[in-house]
């Protein structure tokens, strides 16, 4: 795949709700969408080089299809709204697993009642059907290069096409924002370039939506939500591109109220 090429990171398409998943991708953002195999029924992606969760992120979520097959991350951001990736969600077809690091159980589990999906960032956000008692992330007031950065995401940890399934546990990576002109085909008022730690280490394949977070004192603020590589199938040999939730607040604000 060319630098210009979009590579959508989602898991396999296990019913019509992913199915579907895969079809919204075809947009301004997500021009060439690709699916990907695995073994067992939850193939997703999971971060590449990173390690387990080394503390529970109660903002964190996992979206998945109603037999409980993951496909792509989310943020908590209200006791309401989730943020993730535009090319993640048309349907609310499916449900969140909020809080947990461990995609199988624990947090709150709740299904999501109304989708909206940026007209043409690949950002939207998802009204769950209940309120939770997580604590939200906070959105941060700007990003900048340089800026340290963790990743989060339960995807694929090998680094090619379908080399492997998703992890159980919430996989993170410690890393920083770098030049936008690392990432092939960047927006860049809209898109933030996120390092591959070494050349060998990002996000993957099922990380699609997750978060990137900037630390602040005790806790985190919420810069980005992965997109797509930024240059080839191959993950972590090349930085990724997260959209900047900074640069959406105002859209953000008006369909949220957050």
């Amino acid at each position: 795949m060319g630098s210009s090429s979009v590579l959508g990171w989602l898991g396999r398409a296990g019913s019509a709700l992913l199915l579907g998943v895969v079809l919204a991708a075809a947009n301004p953002v997500a021009a060439q969408a690709h699916e990907f195999s695995g073994a067992g029924d939850d193939p997703g992606i999971q971060i590449v080089g990173g390690g387990n969760a080394t503390q529970t992120y109660s903002f964190m979520v996992s979206l998945q299809n109603t037999s409980g097959s993951h496909f792509c991350g989310g943020s908590l951001i209200s006791s309401r709204w989730v943020v993730t990736a535009r090319h993640c969600v048309s349907g609310t077809g499916f449900r969140m697993r909020i809080g947990s690091t461990n995609r199988t159980f624990g947090g709150t589990l709740v299904s999501a009642l109304r989708v909206i999906r940026h007209p043409s960032s690949d950002i939207a956000v998802v009204q769950t059907s209940a309120a939770v008692s997580q604590a939200p992330v906070t959105i941060a007031a700007a990003t900048a290069v340089g800026q340290a950065t963790r990743i989060l995401g339960w995807g694929q940890t090998c680094p090619t096409p379908g080399c492997g399934g998703a992890p159980v546990t919430l996989q993170q990576l410690d890393t920083a924002i770098v030049s936008d002109s690392r990432c092939g085909g960047i927006r860049a008022s809209t898109e933030i370039c996120v390092g591959n730690v070494g050349g060998r280490a990002g996000a993957c394949y099922g990380d699609s939506g997750g978060p990137s977070l900037t630390p602040n004192g005790t806790g985190w603020l919420l810069t980005g939500a992965t997109s797509r590589s930024g240059g080839g199938s191959t993950c972590g040999i090349n930085p990724a591109i997260y959209v900047d939730v900074p640069a959406h607040r105002s859209w953000i604000r008006t369909n949220t109220g957050v």
